[in-house]
């Protein structure tokens, strides 16, 4: 597996900023309440961008939300933002056989692991865990949770090693850990990075965008994660939402997510193509809505999708 996960701190998701309210601190039962995130240090006061600031407003921006095309969300589109991710980060567009995939790839956040890359050390694969072990209490990977605890934050395998990578391989043969790495990618990833994206009025292929640089990048409010990338991007160009050229503001988002990548330490990681011959050929083509076929280069590998999967609009 190459998973490619940056994230400048321990995943700040940032509860505050993403989700409103709270303490930062998210005992496994609460996390299939999606108005709570993983834990986070929310360092920052950016205001939150997904609430508005009355209780009414609120529910004129839920019923603004509702009524928009699912976009992104439909299963069609879903199932291809799936493969486009698979393609970058583990070179295959088979992402359904990543759920039982381990290892540490060197970049400094522990071990990497599942259908979106969970790691060790960057909080979202100890959320993993105690979701799946607050349902599943006899699973494989219980007896790891003081560990995973320990290490969240650094790159350490104290305490893991080194069992932890075959229970991982084991629990992954059990259907209900596969659902849970869907369900815990989706409410920390896909679901805000759509969410939002709507609320910036951007496309089916803004909305993958927005998508794929939270993974890559760490949903967290610095300058290397993904709002602090939105916030540069909004420097140089408004949003659709607010009036702007939604191509150009996607353009000035990918510069943005360009720049931080160029500026990591190896060599796969300053590797640009998931952008260059990906995504800003999808916009520069005009492919808004992510339609079919699809032909697109990672890594030096051609990839298409050339029917709809099924769902598709």
């Amino acid at each position: 597996m190459t998973r490619f996960f940056l994230i400048g701190a321990p995943i700040a998701v940032v509860a505050s900023l993403v989700f409103g309210g709270g303490d930062g601190s998210v005992r496994p039962a609460d996390v299939a309440d999606e108005s709570v995130a993983p834990r986070a240090s929310r360092s920052s006061g950016a205001p939150n961008p997904l609430k508005a600031g009355t209780a009414d407003e609120q529910k004129a921006l839920e019923a603004r939300i509702a009524k928009m095309p699912p976009g992104l969300a439909a299963p069609g589109k879903k199932e291809i933002a799936a493969q486009l991710v698979a393609s970058a980060d583990n070179s295959t567009l088979d992402w359904r056989g990543a759920y039982d995939d381990i290892e540490d790839i060197g970049d400094g956040n522990g071990y990497t692991a599942g259908v979106i890359g969970f790691c060790s050390g960057t909080n979202d694969m100890l959320q993993l865990v105690e979701y799946y072990t607050a349902e599943h209490p006899g699973n494989p990977l219980a007896p790891y949770l003081p560990a995973l605890r320990a290490v969240d934050g650094t790159d350490s395998h104290e305490g893991l090693d080194p069992g932890f990578p075959a229970a991982w391989r084991k629990a992954a043969e059990d259907p209900a850990f596969r659902e849970a790495q869907d369900v815990m990618r989706d409410r920390v990833y896909f679901d805000p990075a759509v969410r939002l994206a709507k609320m910036d009025g951007l496309s089916t292929l803004g909305q993958f965008i927005y998508y794929d640089a939270m993974v890559l990048h760490g949903p967290g409010v610095g300058p290397e994660a993904f709002y602090g990338i939105r916030a540069e991007a909004m420097k140089k160009a408004g949003t659709a939402a607010e009036g702007g050229d939604e191509k150009v503001y996607l353009d000035a988002f990918l510069d943005a997510s360009r720049a931080v990548m160029k500026a990591q330490k190896t060599e796969r990681e300053r590797d640009t193509s998931r952008i260059d011959t990906a995504q800003r050929v999808f916009l520069r083509e005009g492919n808004m809505d992510l339609d079919v076929p699809l032909t697109w280069r990672t890594y030096g590998e051609t990839f298409r999708i050339t029917t709809r999967p099924a769902g598709s609009p």
